[in-house]
């Protein structure tokens, strides 16, 4: 009986590993060294790191570091670490809330380790429940396609600023990442790559994964996680599909884990249930340890809500969605309270200096935004690069009323997208009187409010201060023959196109 159970679970492990095995590729095992140094149990529960040294640490003294799986992260040497962030197609740009997990995966690279960007080409058809009170709209699979490939040329930008066409692997090929770049790095400085889990996923059937994965996964446990409890709660409650998204991504971090070396799932502390459901996994299907969880806080200002929203929606990292000029915009706009926070949690800025900032905030001397200036243009060339901070500080200087930078059509157009504008023919404008037009093209609502802001110093055109209620649009004051830029205010523009 003994021998007969033996042979039972010999045939039962031999199964599972012919599963885990990709049709027709040879499997990458763990190095030795790395096995034997990062061993500690994967628990279910999050334990503090207290080790001197080491990416974890600094990452422990920016704020980034909510709860880990195990403290033998700590100890992990330069080079030791394979660390991956998913990131779920489902729009063509991430959004500012995303931005913590490129953040995080760089502090990795500086730290010498490799980084690995996830996009789920997969699992983005199915959708996240984590952190949603209702089930994701469902994409076809034409968007979640257009998506990944958007969001893999928007990742290498930021992480290498190396942009890179995006592809699927072709079926009967081997697994070849977007991008494997260190180029331009210090010596120190660690890889990365941009892989999409439907690579792996397209040569699975349901009753395989079910019959070699979802035996191993326990509903009870599944269950007691905290997404799972709090959308269980819910009135609309929560579907079967979404139910076994944790396995899904449970079973990137096993595949990734066997194949590729990846010893190390981040993600925002939302995401928690799914990183160790894939710890979990790892155990019990390859019954080996030294795989890790590390979960960094969610983006949040001081008043506990979401920072990342805007009056217009979300705010994109791709200048296709969201301009450069509108991205520095908003980290300028940051109020006092959260500034010095988010220069830790979002910035490369050193400790020392973001004190020597925190303490020139309290002097008498002090100028109005200038931490938040520097914290807009640390995040700014961080996802946009030098050029797209270029463009912004050029928008932001010559859009200042006031300014004595001449205005060129190019810049106001450059702002069209994020200020309210309009269309009007060249006879509608030209000889027009001023305040007309600052109410017809719904600048101010009334002939009286124009002519009190007058009065005040308040109105422009094209920057420059009108202290005439006669004045009329001159052919000289259309930028280039093409547009105008009035300004009620510091903030409130209004962009008139000439047709």
């Amino acid at each position: 009986m003994a021998a007969a159970m033996a042979t039972a679970a010999m045939a039962a492990a031999a199964s599972s590993r012919a599963f885990l095995r990709p049709h027709g590729r040879r499997l990458l095992p763990l190095t030795r060294p790395l096995r034997r140094r990062l061993s500690a149990t994967a628990a279910s529960a999050p334990v503090s790191t207290a080790a001197p040294g080491g990416v974890v640490d600094v990452l422990r003294e920016r704020g980034l570091v909510e709860a880990t799986t195990s403290e033998a992260l700590a100890a992990a040497r330069p080079g030791e670490l394979k660390v991956y962030c998913g990131f779920d197609p489902t729009a063509e740009s991430l959004h500012l809330g995303n931005l913590l997990g490129l953040v995080a995966l760089s502090w990795f690279r500086r730290c010498g380790h490799t980084a690995v960007a996830l996009v789920g080409g997969a699992t983005g058809r199915v959708g996240d429940p984590s952190g949603k009170s209702a089930e994701r709209p469902e994409l076809d699979v034409a968007a979640v396609e257009a998506n990944s490939d958007a969001i893999k040329s928007l990742v290498a930008q930021i992480l290498g600023r190396v942009p890179e066409p995006a592809h699927h692997s072709q079926p009967g090929t081997n697994q070849q990442p977007l991008v494997n770049s260190a180029a331009g790095s210090s010596p120190n400085m660690g890889s990365f790559v941009i892989l999409d889990n439907y690579d792996w996923w397209k040569d699975i059937t349901m009753l395989d994964f079910l019959k070699e994965v979802g035996r191993f996964a326990r509903v009870g446990t599944m269950i007691a996680k905290e997404s799972v409890k709090k959308r269980l709660a819910s009135e609309d409650g929560m579907s079967y599909t979404e139910f076994t998204y944790q396995l899904l991504q449970g079973y990137d971090f096993l595949h990734m884990f066997k194949n590729m070396g990846v010893n190390v799932q981040i993600g925002g502390s939302d995401q928690w249930g799914n990183i160790t459901a894939g710890t979990e996994l790892i155990r019990k299907i390859l019954q080996v340890e030294g795989a890790h969880g590390l979960t960094f806080p969610l983006l949040l200002k001081s008043d506990g809500t979401k920072f990342g929203k805007s009056e217009d929606g979300a705010i994109w990292l791709s200048s296709k969605m969201l301009s450069p000029y509108k991205f520095y915009q908003y980290f300028f706009a940051v109020p006092d309270v959260d500034v010095i926070r988010f220069m830790k949690i979002l910035t490369f800025v050193s400790l020392d200096e973001i004190q020597e900032l925190e303490e020139s905030m309290k002097k008498p001397s002090y100028v109005p935004n200038t931490v938040q200036k520097r914290l807009a243009e640390e995040v700014t060339r961080f996802v946009h690069g030098e050029e797209g901070l270029a463009e912004a500080l050029k928008a932001t200087e010559a859009l200042r009323p006031g300014a004595q930078t001449q205005l060129d059509a190019q810049t106001i157009e450059g702002i069209a997208d994020d200020v309210p504008s309009c269309s009007l023919a060249y006879d509608q404008v030209l000889k027009s009187p001023l305040i007309d037009l600052a109410v017809s093209t719904g600048l101010l609502t009334s002939k009286s409010a124009v002519k009190r802001l007058i009065k005040q110093g308040g109105l422009y055109l094209n920057n420059i201060r009108i202290d005439s209620e006669d004045k009329l649009v001159e052919e000289g004051d259309i930028v280039d023959g093409k547009v105008l830029l009035l300004s009620a205010g510091k903030k409130n523009k209004m962009v008139v196109r000439i047709s």
